[in-house]
This record gives C-alpha cells, sequence and structure tokens, in this order.
C-alpha cells in the first residue's frame, strides 16, 4: 500500500509539472532545491522527511542525452526508527529527455552512487559499511520553462539500498533549474540557439549573420556580399542609378532602361547606343538601330535604293527579273541601223526610252550595250562600225539622264549575225545593237 501511494505521488508530479529544456544550445544546467524522502520496507512505517539543500550538475552529451551528478541532504525521524537518522545521497545520472519541447520537457533518469543512513554512532573502519549503502536508483521528472536561462524542475525515483542498516526509499526532488553556457559554434557572443548564421562569425543586428560589406544587408540576403548596395538592389550597387544593378547592367555607368540592359538609347528605338550605328535617327533592330525606309533590312545609309525594297547583293537596290532580262534580249528591244551608218533613227525613241526605264528601276543594275555589223564592206571597216554604233546608243541614253558608268559597249563587229548575211533581209536585221545584263 505504501509502495502505491508512493508511485501515485510520482505520476503526478510529472503531470502537473512543467518544463524547462536543456538542450546543445544551454549544454550545462545546476538544480537547486529541497529533496523529500519516504522510507519503505516492512520494519519501517512510511516515514517521510523534507531535507535541504538537493543540489545537482548536468551536461548535454547529444540528442536527448544528459549526464551529471546529484548529491542530497536530509534528516529523517519517525516513532518506528530507534533515532533519527542523518541522511545524504550521492549519485551520478544518466538522462534522457522524451521531448524537444521549450515549455515542456518529460525526461526519464537513472542513476548509480550512496546513501547514507547515520544514526550517530560510531563505527570502526574508514568506511563502516552499515552506514553508506551503494545505490541503484531510476526515476521520471520534468522542467518547466521560466526564462531562456532558468525554470523549475521536479523529479522522483525510487533507490534501491543494499545494505542492512539502509532502506529502501523514493527521493522527489523539486527545485530551481539554472541554464549555465550556451553553445556559440562560431564565437560572435550569438548562441546557436538565437544565430541564423551558427557556422560564420557575424552580427546582432542580423541574428548573428555578417554583414561584409556594411551596407545594412546580411549577407544571406545580399545578392552583391563584398560591394555596398540597397535594399532596392537587394544589396548590389547601382552606380547609375537606373534602378538596374550594375551586375546586371550592361552599362552600368550611363542611365538606361531594362529593355536595353541598363543602356542609353537617345532616340528611343529600342536599340542601344552602344549598339546604334544611327544613335540619334529612330531606326530598326534589323538595320542596326538605322533607318531603313524600304523595310528590306539594310540601313538607308547604305541603301542605294533607299526608297525601294532590294537586297544586300544589289546594295539595297531590286533585283531584276526574268521577264526583265527577256524584254531586253527580245528582238523588238534592238536597234536597227542603216547601212554603213551608225546614226540613231527617230524610231528607235521607244526603245531607248524602254531601257532608261529599267535602268531607273534598278539602280544597281549595269547594262551592256552590244554592236553588230553585217558582212558588208572589210571585216576591220565593220568591227569600227559596230563599235560606233554601241557608243551612238549609249551617248543617246546618256542625253536622256542615264548614269554613263552604269553603260558599257562592245562591239562584235560582223563576228555574231543575227540572221544569214546572204540576202538582203537578213543583213539588214544584222545591223543592229542589243542589250544585255553585265
Amino acid at each position: 500500500m505504501k509502495l502505491f501511494k508512493n508511485i501515485l505521488f510520482t505520476a503526478m508530479l510529472f503531470v502537473l509539472s512543467f518544463t524547462f529544456g536543456q538542450d546543445k544550445s544551454n549544454p550545462w544546467a545546476v538544480n537547486l532545491g529541497i529533496n523529500v524522502v519516504s522510507l519503505q520496507g516492512d520494519n519501517v512505517d512510511a516515514n517521510t522527511a523534507l531535507g535541504i539543500p538537493s543540489i545537482g550538475i548536468s551536461r548535454h552529451i547529444m540528442g536527448g542525452l544528459s549526464i551529471g551528478a546529484q548529491y542530497s541532504l536530509n534528516k529523517i525521524s519517525g516513532y518506528s526508527l530507534p533515532k533519527d537518522l542523518k541522511y545524504y545521497s550521492l549519485d551520478g545520472i544518466l538522462k534522457y529527455n522524451l521531448s524537444n519541447s521549450e515549455s515542456f520537457q518529460p525526461y526519464l533518469f537513472a542513476g548509480y552512487g550512496f546513501s547514507a543512513f547515520q544514526d550517530g554512532v560510531d563505527r570502526n573502519g574508514l568506511f563502516p559499511s552499515s552506514d553508506v549503502s551503494e545505490t541503484s536508483l531510476a526515476g521520471i521528472g520534468v522542467n518547466i520553462g521560466i526564462s531562456d536561462k532558468m525554470g523549475i524542475n521536479v523529479s522522483s525515483s525510487y533507490r534501491n539500498a543494499d545494505e542492512s542498516k539502509a532502506f529502501k526509499h523514493f527521493q522527489h526532488v523539486i527545485g530551481v533549474t539554472f541554464k549555465l553556457g550556451s553553445l556559440d559554434s562560431d564565437g560572435d557572443g550569438i548562441s546557436d540557439k538565437n544565430d541564423e548564421c551558427p557556422e560564420i562569425p557575424g552580427l546582432e543586428e542580423f541574428a548573428g549573420c555578417p554583414d561584409t560589406d556594411g551596407d545594412g544587408i546580411a549577407d544571406k540576403d545580399d545578392q552583391c556580399p563584398d560591394e555596398a548596395g540597397s535594399k532596392d538592389m537587394m544589396g548590389c550597387p547601382d552606380s547609375d542609378g537606373d534602378g538596374i544593378a550594375d551586375k546586371d547592367d550592361e552599362c552600368p555607368n550611363s542611365a538606361g532602361g531594362s529593355e536595353t540592359n541598363g543602356c542609353p538609347d537617345s532616340d528611343g528605338d529600342g536599340v542601344a547606343d552602344k549598339d546604334d550605328q544611327c544613335p540619334d535617327l529612330v531606326g530598326s533592330p534589323e538595320a542596326n538601330g538605322c533607318p531603313d525606309s524600304d523595310g528590306d533590312g539594310i540601313a538607308d545609309k547604305d541603301d542605294q535604293c533607299p526608297n525601294k525594297a532590294g537586297s544586300e547583293e544589289t546594295n539595297g537596290c531590286p533585283v531584276i527579273t526574268d521577264s526583265v532580262i527577256d524584254e531586253l534580249n527580245d528582238e523588238g528591244s534592238m536597234i536597227r541601223f542603216k547601212a554603213s551608218s551608225s546614226l540613231i533613227g527617230e524610231d528607235s525613241d521607244e526603245c531607248l526610252n524602254k531601257i532608261k526605264s529599267i535602268l531607273d528601276n534598278y539602280p544597281s543594275t549595269i547594262i551592256m550595250i552590244e554592236g553588230h555589223a553585217s558582212s558588208d564592206g572589210s571585216k576591220s571597216f565593220n568591227q569600227k562600225l559596230s563599235e560606233d554604233r554601241a557608243n551612238s546608243v549609249k551617248n543617246a541614253l546618256v542625253d536622256k539622264g542615264a548614269d554613263s558608268d552604269r553603260l558599257e559597249t562592245i562591239g562584235y563587229g560582223e563576228d555574231k549575225p543575227l540572221k544569214d548575211n546572204t540576202s538582203r533581209e537578213g543583213r539588214k536585221s544584222n545591223r543592229r545593237v542589243q542589250f544585255s545584263l553585265k
């Protein structure tokens, strides 16, 4: 019955108490309190005594394990005892926390030590065995958190003392716990528990994290920890104040927009000045920031035909079509001459206008003027005549405004007849100038 009451008392303490956690952040703990000793056994009634002090010290090892020692003093008296007993205990204890909670932390413990029940009678020997008994113990306890460094501790253990003059007994301890020390891995004066950067020395205002560049932004939140910056730039500098951090700014010393990666764009055409070949004229990206009036991808400044779409091969001018080439080669586009003459007749004006129009519409085109002659006269005469006929046509086109640099002449004499020179009609057809593209 007496054993049952003590077990019930221990269980009540366990349920009603709160905790004060000892962990790696606060490895050392000292307990100061009172102890209650309740004797058990068939030869004694349940004598219970309240004693002071009970002193304990423990050190966190790992996980929920702690190791420590406890010393307690008490004085036990009762009508069933022949004399008052002076009691003390000294134990080594291994403790295991059942919870990591900061506010409620129950634990189990076990240990081994010595209990003494001294009745005041001197006995022989340095360590009389009847007074001091080896004792094994096991128990439960809880800790209460009052603050970060202080709490209330309640524990209860059953102690098995094996000497004949000793008693098996319960020991209950109620006291105050003080945490000593705090784990500070980086030595910055901020405990690991409260240090957001426990492995790197830092500052209290940044919760233990460093601010290498001193810009008021902790390195862990600073995208440029070695360069002073602003909060708006996530700790990075913005030298030109354009709202783009220098690390992302292709022109960190000249204000620009995000669309040009921080570079200025004077003409607002979307091409940064550094890449714009015409920074003061609105242009297109395809033409490297220069105007391209005909939209052919060739800047006006490089386009020989800025108002007519063309290609790079023709320097921006239109490419002459197959139909125009066929028209040049058509017999209707040939100019005829009288025998032994290089004079152009009035009936050739329409043909000359057609050639001039082709030159105007295709400004990159160079036209070859080919002079021919029939077989009348000597070969050398006919060669000279064919050259004169080609030059006469060139001069006529130049008179109409054609660029002489785009006209070239050649005389073939009588070597390339169009028809048979043995007939009058054939020789008439061979006295001609025809055109081709160079």
